[in-house]
């Protein structure tokens, strides 16, 4: 086997499983009950996904052209810089908006924080 074939499969492989990880992210917005869970899915598990792609993305060019993208390299430094802050404050808007958590939901630490705050 030689080094090409080797790096297009672990190229292929990564890309896979990014593949995979939006998969099932997709999913969990689907089939889970409320928007806190939900954002949580889109927001860590696409994160994950998205990172896989573009690193597979960026391994490929490296290989096969000896081109270091830094396109590639900014698009994943942001991706992870912007998506937990964009889903902590949809998440924050959310409850403050007070959307019902589910009703599967155990505990709810932040209700007894805020009437202290208020109050």
């Amino acid at each position: 086997m030689s080094i090409s074939t080797q790096s297009e499969i672990l190229v292929g492989l990564l890309i896979f499983i990014g593949t995979a990880f939006s998969f099932l992210s997709a999913i969990g917005i689907i089939r889970l009950p409320d928007v806190y869970t939900r954002a949580h899915a889109a927001s860590k598990s696409t994160s994950l996904g998205v990172l896989f792609i573009l690193f597979g993305t960026f391994l490929y060019f490296v290989i096969t052209d000896g081109y270091i993208s830094i396109r590639l390299i900014l698009g994943i430094f942001f991706v992870f810089l912007t998506s937990p802050v964009v889903a902590h404050l949809l998440n924050r808007a959310a409850y403050r908006s007070k959307v019902e958590l589910a009703e599967v939901s155990i505990k709810d630490d932040l209700k007894e924080y805020l009437k202290e705050k208020d109050a």
